[in-house]
């Protein structure tokens, strides 16, 4: 099992620095001295302020709210808690730029930071509750009431028992949040607030200059490797699973009392505005148009090819997160936290620069695989590995590694072992790795308007043309069937996560 999953993982983090090698090359056939003149200007420095301030202020939302979210649906009894669990999930249906799509008919003087900061917790925050909200409900009673029986209040509790359990899915998910929100494009675009990627693309799609925007995408991966250096730090060397299944008991809900519709206001608020604002936004958009925006062959000719790239690339970015998941458990230390973290690089980058890094491959090593489905989907692959790793490494990580010992003493190969027992127990993260890469594909659009093959049109594809144009009434059928489709993907990963835990 060792020497395929090294090699297989391996194999991977190679194909995933593709993109860096594409932006290195570029750099040195630039010139120092060139390079040097367009990374320290100050048009770099503002952007570089947009961009650690987004984050700084972003991540540190979502896992308040996240947590807060969390603990209320898994740990109290607030009214119709198995509701708002599904609600917190929800907004993972509704794509970045179509929250921003809403926004801006809603409010159109939105722009700025605030807004930045704003539709970035409404769209990302479920990738930290989805863990989060797993591992609360996988978290041995016994702990708690043993903390409690020594004199613990509830707040020390928390802190001292509940929190330290948590710390792999909050690193996970904040690292999925910040790389995220490095790599958006639309969602920035559309509310005028200008980061690297929006800066980068604007320099591919106006002047062309390769050299510059990659000078760009460079200081991004800089960027990057700082919040995966930050991750692996904080993560330690901590083991997370444990052989029995604790305490046969179901944890005691707090009760909440006269906190109860304080507490209530929380979900019902985050609800209205990550989902009901685009509802509202969608709805008025659909009546102005009438049923002559609902141009059902193009729509449909849309909806059936962003299906086969959605299916393909979560199968392609979940079969190649396996090894590097495992290994990253089970055997880590420094080379594979290095190889761990090449997965991540590619994450940072806009799609519109991975899209250009297989261009130029296909078109002088592989020409004819230049705008076919391969290539697009090793492009997704490539673009949404982090979404497989992050969700596989957790549920590998809870799965008890003495089960694979026993059934390699019982006569079974490490390989057979890991297929039988690992990725059974683990089975609930690939299937979340699938939905999450799948919703990922839907909401993709620069690498799709590169690489697709000839007469390719996803939803997103109509739906940012569109509105480009500024007929948002038919955008709106597009949107509408981008949330609508990935509705059944956001409750598949509501299900194995409740699942993962036996509820």
């Amino acid at each position: 099992m060792n020497s395929w999953a090294g090699v297989a993982a391996a194999l991977v983090s190679v194909a995933s620095l593709l993109p860096l090698a594409f932006i290195m090359g570029v750099t040195i056939q630039t010139g120092w001295a060139t390079a040097t003149a367009m990374i320290f200007r100050p048009r770099v420095g503002e952007l570089l302020a947009n961009t650690v301030l987004l984050v700084l202020l972003t991540v540190p939302i979502c896992i308040v709210l996240a947590v807060a979210l969390a603990w209320l649906t898994e740990r109290t009894d607030l009214p119709g808690a198995r509701i708002w669990a599904w609600f917190a999930v929800t907004p993972l249906a509704v794509p970045a730029f179509v929250q921003s799509y809403a926004w801006v008919s809603l409010v159109p003087n939105i722009h700025g930071l605030e807004a930045g900061v704003l539709i970035s917790v409404l769209a990302y925050f479920p990738f930290l509750y989805l863990p989060v909200a797993a591992t609360m409900r996988r978290l041995d009673p016994a702990l708690e009431e043993a903390a409690a029986a020594l004199g613990d209040p509830p707040t020390t509790i928390f802190r001292r028992v509940m929190l330290p359990q948590l710390r792999l899915a909050l690193l996970g998910g904040s690292l999925l949040v910040g790389l995220h929100l490095l790599a958006e494009y639309g969602l920035f675009a559309m509310i005028r607030f200008d980061t690297f990627t929006t800066a980068i693309v604007e320099q591919f799609q106006s002047t062309f200059n390769g050299p510059a925007a990659n000078m760009l995408a460079g200081v991004l991966v800089v960027f990057c490797l700082g919040l995966i250096g930050i991750e692996a730090g904080l993560r330690g060397r901590a083991r997370y699973a444990r052989v029995g299944s604790g305490a046969a008991i179901q944890p005691r809900p707090v009760r909440l009392g006269w906190a109860t519709l304080p507490c209530l206001m929380l979900p019902v608020a985050v609800s209205a505005l990550a989902l009901g604002v685009p509802a509202l936004t969608l709805g008025r958009w659909l009546a102005a148009g009438g049923l002559d925006v609902w141009r059902l062959d193009a729509i449909g000719r849309s909806l059936g090819q962003t299906l086969v790239l959605a299916i393909g690339g979560a199968l392609l970015a979940t079969l190649s997160a396996i090894p590097m998941a495992w290994i990253a458990i089970r055997r880590p230390g420094p080379i594979q936290r290095l190889l761990e973290g090449c997965n991540y690089v590619v994450g940072s980058l806009p799609g519109v620069v991975i899209a250009l890094a297989l261009v130029t491959v296909t078109v002088r090593v592989a020409l004819p695989l230049y705008q076919t489905l391969i290539t697009i989907l090793v492009a997704y692959a490539l673009m949404f590995l982090p979404r497989a790793l992050v969700s596989l490494r957790a549920s590998i990580s809870q799965a008890p590694v003495e089960l694979e010992q026993a059934a390699a003493s019982l006569g079974r190969s490490p390989a057979s072992a890991f297929w039988s027992v690992t990725l059974r127990l683990a089975a609930p993260g690939a299937a979340a790795s699938m939905a999450l890469v799948s919703l990922g594909i839907f909401n993709e659009l620069p690498a799709a308007q590169m690489l697709a093959p000839n007469g390719t049109r996803t939803l997103a594809m109509a739906f940012w043309a569109l509105s480009g144009e500024l007929d948002y009434a038919s955008a709106a059928p597009y949107a509408l069937i981008m949330v609508v489709v990935s509705l059944p993907l956001t409750w598949l990963l509501h299900v194995q996560s409740r699942r993962s835990a036996g509820r």
